[in-house]
């Protein structure tokens, strides 16, 4: 059974960066064939889809938030983490990480998302 684990600091100030990490359990981030990405969803809002970290390490990012994301990982650690720069209060959000099977590109795995406020 794969588990994933957000971790990180709830509490943000405007143009300071965020940063998160998903720690993986019950399988490994460099297992053909997944993708590893980070997802969010703001209040009132829809799910936002910020990037993915590929087994191979390869990145790919949202357009709108490219400009700002940082997706990398630790594979001593099984962790991928989330740098997202310059915040302001529109990226307050419940943040989640999620596992990806190549093939079918739907979920299958999610962690239980972590509650990020950017306040001052």
């Amino acid at each position: 059974q794969v588990q994933l684990q957000e971790s990180g600091p709830g509490l943000v100030k405007p143009s300071q960066t965020l940063s998160l990490t998903c720690t993986v359990s019950g399988g490994s981030i460099t297992a053909n064939y997944y993708y590893w990405s980070w997802i969010r969803l703001p209040p009132g809002k829809g799910l936002e889809w910020i990037g993915y970290i590929g087994y191979s390490g390869s990145t790919y990012y949202s357009p709108s938030l490219k400009s700002r994301t940082s997706i990398a990982r630790d594979t001593s650690k099984n962790q991928f983490t989330l740098q997202l720069s310059s915040v302001t209060p529109e990226d307050t959000a419940v943040y989640y990480c999620a596992r990806t099977p190549i093939d079918t590109k739907e979920y299958d795995y999610w962690g239980q998302g972590t509650q990020v406020t950017v306040s001052s």
